[in-house]
């Protein structure tokens, strides 16, 4: 518990260092159009990967909507993210037929691997673990993507392998 609200802390006091001035163009593009707050949110995460706390004090002062009611749309979609996400995103299907040829071991693999838990970023910022709902690979589940690489007909001890594989890929690239 002490570590997750240090790693919290951390995070709104990386968020507050944010450059906000690259948002003024997507205002200049939206303002005063109806419908405009979830276009200024997706250009927020295009720009930064993630909406930074402090963007939502400044889309509600530049369009005039409540900050409650921004952060009810950001945490409604799950399109948005409100941390900053690691350099690979996993996601894991839990689909039907993921969910069926046993997708559940594959996301307690890739937690135990990465030592962390699903919808958390490793420390280092190389990882971050998602389960998904459906990835549209069903012929080929339980399947896991990792950017836009698909791996298929997966195990958990498979799942494993493709993280360490990665991990030893990025030591040499270094």
């Amino acid at each position: 518990m002490r570590i997750q609200r240090f790693q919290v802390e951390k995070i709104k006091q990386e968020q507050k260092q944010v450059d906000l001035g690259p948002l003024e163009h997507l205002f200049e593009k939206y303002r005063g159009k109806s419908g405009n707050l979830i276009p200024l949110l997706q250009g927020t995460q295009h720009l930064y990967g993630f909406i930074p706390a402090p963007a939502f004090e400044l889309i509600s002062k530049e369009t005039g909507i409540e900050i409650a009611d921004i952060y009810g749309v950001a945490t409604f979609y799950a399109q948005f993210r409100l941390n900053p996400v690691g350099k690979n995103i996993i996601k894991v299907c839990h689909g039907t037929a993921c969910h069926v040829q046993n997708a559940n071991s594959i996301t307690d693999a890739m937690k135990d691997e990465l030592e962390v838990k699903d919808g958390e970023t490793t420390p280092d910022g190389l990882f971050t673990l998602e389960s998904v709902a459906c990835l549209g690979c069903c012929s080929l589940a339980p399947v896991m993507m990792i950017g836009e690489n698909t791996f298929a007909k997966l195990t958990g001890k498979l799942a494993s392998k493709v993280i360490r594989e990665m991990k030893v890929n990025m030591d040499k690239e270094i």
